[in-house]
């Protein structure tokens, strides 16, 4: 059975036809996670979806603050194999109007205060990223998109920021020297962890403005982010909708199910048994 996890803000898991709804708590060695996890059913379809406000319920948590950490590994631990992250996003390109999709292919990290790996204090591992988005989920989330009838982007880069503060107009200039679609503050450091975690990991990015770039808009405000952000819930639901059988009737291995094979370069006699213990879900299949 698929276990997906959904990150992203607290209406997304408020979809009509979502049964057996449980809240489910999990401890984790960085802490708790930004809320508690809703678990739920779509009706006939096989699956366990895990959804998780990643700015916590009423949006408390700033983009430093989410535990990025104790997020991706609750979702480990619940066996989660696929993550789609939903996030607002900026938009750095003058055919991605507010409103748009964009299903991302790359990822440019600008932010400076976050832990982003799992391995530190004694264990480290050196993953490839080249490519950061996982190649199937990111086909089936463009794909559901399409079938959605809603305007989606097939690729495009992400810049994430630090924030919460916006950007700077030279910045978003420069942002959009570098070819860059989107901008966003919360897919670095997910994408990396859920990478150390053997997680596939996609994102659908909702443009909710233009960055402050568009001389011929005003400067991005709040009020405009959340009037947009409420529409593109609704769509955004439609397209999970979409995805999730995709998903489930996958029948491959899965993307990166053997990831840390070969990334973990530290002396297994040199490693502390507690953080063994404490990275199991991660690491047990090859550190038993």
């Amino acid at each position: 059975m698929a276990k997906i996890g959904i990150i992203g803000g607290s209406g997304l898991y408020s979809m009509e036809d979502l049964q057996n709804i449980t809240e489910v708590e999990v401890d984790t060695p960085y802490g708790s996670p930004s809320a508690p996890l809703i678990k739920g059913r779509l009706a006939n379809i096989d699956a366990d979806l895990f959804f998780l406000p990643r700015h916590g319920r009423g949006h408390v948590l700033s983009p430093s603050e989410v535990p990025y950490r104790a997020n991706i590994f609750a979702m480990k631990k619940l066996g989660v194999d696929w993550i789609i992250s939903v996030s607002a996003v900026g938009s750095l390109k003058e055919e991605i109007h507010p409103g748009h999709m964009v299903v991302i292919d790359q990822l440019i990290d600008r932010t400076k205060n976050r832990p982003s790996t799992f391995f530190h204090d004694g264990i480290i591992a050196h993953m490839p990223f080249g490519d950061p988005i996982c190649g199937v989920l990111r086909q089936f989330l463009l794909e559901a998109a399409n079938e959605s009838g809603k305007i989606v982007h097939d690729g495009g880069t992400y810049i994430c920021m630090e924030g919460p503060i916006f950007s700077t107009r030279a910045e978003s200039n420069l942002y959009r020297s570098w070819g860059a679609s989107v901008i966003g503050m919360t897919n670095l450091p997910e994408a990396k962890l859920a990478r150390e975690a053997e997680i596939s990991y996609a994102t659908l990015a909702m443009s909710t403005d233009y960055d402050c770039w568009h001389t011929g808009h005003d400067d991005v405000t709040v009020d405009q982010v959340i009037a947009v952000m409420k529409s593109n819930v609704v769509i955004a639901q439609q397209i999970i909708r979409l995805a999730i059988p995709k998903i489930v009737g996958y029948t491959g291995d899965l993307p990166f199910a053997g990831a840390l094979a070969n990334a973990i370069i530290t002396d297994r006699s040199k490693i502390p048994p507690h953080r063994i213990s404490e990275l199991a879900p991660i690491i047990g299949k090859y550190l038993p």
